[in-house]
């Protein structure tokens, strides 16, 4: 029963840091990008089912085809204890492709592919947060068919089926090294055995894919005048779950003799895990000063108040499942941006984006380290033929940093030692839950390409 106690708590540990943030990916146009990803007013052809599906219907072509790449570079650093842990990330690669037809006058249909949410990050396998995060990939696509109307000259709504699904890749560290040190020097081990400041002795592997997850997008477009536009839009939630995610354990030092029959049955364990994708809603602005000129705002809510909660289940052990308190709230982001048709050729763009953290302080993770992050942006287009445009964005995230941000974790080595003798965690001085506090900075880099054609 211990035994199944322990390989519970790790596989909950473990999924926690999976699912921590939720990060939302920004970058669903390379036009849009360079106006600091407004759009929720504007009529923007096939993109507009990215941003506000009533505003395809505002088409001026019979088939548009649009697709972007953006590139984030991101780089994080942590300090603890007065050293400084920086991540050695690869290029994430989002991306988007929509096309939209005119079925009939004022009526349109179109497809999107997306990357809404994501995350990847990679802090090594030895330092101090080893227990909450060494590296993750977390992917999420939707493939989004929309309708849109408009059913009076300046008033149009839409609608599309959004159908996601996704997956995750994730390694953390199970215990301290200074955890795992004062039980085997308990144990008699030399000191040779002994592991250095941020070595970890046993990590775990999961990995699973989600089932597919459905919800809707609906959205309204006024053009007030030939000035001002007003748009609204609201992605629903969805709830991704995996059902049958893969655990597997890897050693380092004199630890796995210790460990191993502890943890082997661990790499025979499924999990299943689900969190929201929480639902957003956007409403804004765009205005005209000038023929030429076009400035737009955005407010978007973003609704992770719903994640209060990580639940965790486990095969044929339903006594042991876990319910993992996360207390995100609600948060804001806000856009800011600006057109310029310099030529009929050539646009010029300028933006700014604002996105409020939503994490909660005292339970954070750093696989996707949680801060207020303003994010200015530049961009322009270029048509070297009728209907063809080719699109460049570069968009620089600056976090505003956040201090102090704690992380929690079971300590392994204490139900280890409990189980050896149950006065043996008092006597060495272990207690049952670990925390590793840091104070964590963010930037990244974005720059993204976009091609579409319309006739």
């Amino acid at each position: 029963m211990v035994k199944k106690t322990i390989i519970l708590a790790l596989c909950a540990a473990a999924s926690a840091g999976a699912w921590g943030e939720g990060y939302q990916v920004n970058t669903f146009s390379a036009k849009q990008q360079g106006m600091g990803h407004t759009g929720v007013a504007m009529e923007l052809g096939a993109e507009s089912q990215l941003f506000n599906p009533g505003a395809l219907a505002f088409s001026k072509s019979t088939f548009e085809i649009s697709g972007a790449l953006s590139a984030i570079s991101g780089h994080a650093s942590a300090v603890h204890e007065g050293t400084t842990y920086k991540n050695s990330n690869g290029v994430s690669t989002p991306m988007n492709i929509s096309a939209s037809y005119r079925i009939f006058d004022n009526f349109y249909g179109g497809v999107a592919f997306y990357t809404p949410y994501g995350s990847a990050i990679n802090w090594g396998e030895n330092w101090p947060g080893a227990v909450l995060n060494q590296n993750v990939d977390i992917k999420l696509f939707t493939v989004q068919p929309t309708l849109s109307w408009r059913f009076l000259p300046n008033l149009s709504v839409g609608a599309g089926l959004m159908i996601s699904w996704g997956s995750v890749d994730l390694n953390k560290g199970l215990m301290t090294g200074a955890s795992m040190n004062k039980l085997m020097g308990a144990l008699g081990m030399p000191a040779e055995a002994m592991y250095p400041a941020g070595a970890t002795p046993a990590s775990v592997n999961l990995n699973g894919k989600s089932n597919l997850a459905v919800g809707y997008s609906v959205g309204a477009l006024w053009e007030i005048n030939k000035k001002w536009n007003l748009g609204a839009s609201f992605r629903s939630k969805m709830t991704m779950t995996v059902d049958k995610g893969a655990a597997s354990v890897s050693y380092n030092g004199a630890a796995e003799s210790f460990l191993t029959p502890i943890l082997d049955n661990l790499n025979h364990t499924n999990f299943k895990a689900s969190l929201p994708a929480p639902f957003v809603f956007t409403a804004g602005i765009a205005f005209k000063p000038i023929e030429n000129l076009t400035l737009a705002f955005d407010a978007q809510l973003n609704g992770w108040g719903t994640y209060k909660a990580l639940d965790i289940e486990f095969d044929q052990l339903e006594a042991f499942n876990q319910h993992l308190e996360k207390n995100y709230h609600n948060a804001m982001t806000y856009h800011i941006g600006a057109q310029w048709g310099v030529t009929k050729r050539l646009d010029l763009r300028a933006g700014m984006m604002i996105d409020t953290n939503p994490c909660d302080k005292n339970y954070y993770n750093p696989e996707t380290p949680g801060q207020t992050r303003i994010e200015p942006s530049v961009g322009l287009s270029f048509r070297p033929l009728e209907g063809l445009s080719i699109d460049f964005a570069f968009m620089y995230v600056q976090g505003l940093g956040t201090d102090g941000a704690t992380g929690h974790y079971d300590d392994l080595i204490y139900k280890v030692a409990a189980q050896q003798n149950p006065a043996l965690p008092g006597i060495l001085g272990l207690t049952p839950q670990g925390s590793f506090t840091a104070d964590y900075k963010v930037h990244a880099f974005i720059p993204a390409i976009g091609l579409s054609y319309k006739f």
